[in-house]
């Protein structure tokens, strides 16, 4: 008997993965896939709010809040961090009593890069054509045309002040009914509707230029991938030529 061909399991590995949204750790392990390959997943089976074309994720990336994140064409995420929320709720909210709600799109603009170790925190808008620099902190917009670095971190505000500030957030948003109605910090009951009603609040009009999660792959990354996974299976993915 023949030795276990790995060549042919990665394929398989592959295009479980990038047709179906599947073995994503697997994949991770037994390919190694670039960065292109990624962010080509992440578009598919991210979960995110929008991605264009011609971007690049590093596998150690971390998204908290894909549902509300924007990208737009030609970006590298370059082992940053992108936070969608703040938990800070929790904690203020159990102290208080206070039911909190704090959350924030993350709206990236075309041609931009996002250094490694760079954090980016909710409500920023980022370019079009700006540079993030490794290990900033981002805590708001990044004006087209930008580059910037650093950690902007000092002293903000009291405690009170900042519970009186979520407390006003959370009242102006539309759905805060669920928010004083939730038990706790989290319900996973009610999250596919904070999820809808949020989207439609952060994007209300799709933005021109900008594919949409649910589009297939493009022609070109399929035609790249080793060995061609889909023909090898004998299967028949569906792929755009857009």
């Amino acid at each position: 008997m023949g030795g276990i061909d790995f060549a042919m399991i990665r394929r398989i590995v592959r295009y479980l993965a990038m047709e179906h949204g599947r073995l994503r750790g697997v994949w991770f392990r037994l390919c190694r896939p670039r960065n292109d390959e990624y962010a080509a997943f992440l578009r598919r089976h991210g979960g995110l709010h929008e991605m264009g074309k011609d971007c690049r994720v590093n596998l150690d990336t971390t998204i908290t809040d894909p549902g509300y994140v924007r990208i737009g064409d030609n970006v590298t995420l370059s082992s940053c961090t992108l936070v969608g929320h703040d938990g800070s709720i929790g904690v203020i909210g159990r102290a208080t009593g206070l039911k909190l709600d704090a959350v924030g799109r993350i709206d990236i603009r075309d041609n931009v890069f996002i250094g490694m170790g760079a954090i980016v925190l909710p409500g920023v808008t980022i370019g079009p054509d700006a540079v993030v620099g490794a290990g900033s902190i981002v805590c708001r917009d990044v004006p087209p045309g930008s580059v910037v670095a650093g950690n902007p971190a000092r002293h903000i505000c009291s405690w009170e002040d900042l519970a009186a500030k979520l407390e006003r957030k959370t009242a102006s948003y539309p759905w805060a009914g669920l928010i004083r109605a939730r038990e706790g910090d989290y319900d996973p009951a009610i999250e596919p509707e904070l999820l809808r009603l949020r989207r439609a609040h952060f994007y209300p009009a799709p933005a021109a230029g900008l594919r949409s999660t649910e589009a297939p792959l493009a022609g070109s990354l399929e035609d790249r991938a080793e060995g061609g996974a889909a023909r090898d299976l004998g299967l028949r993915p569906s792929v755009s030529t857009t």
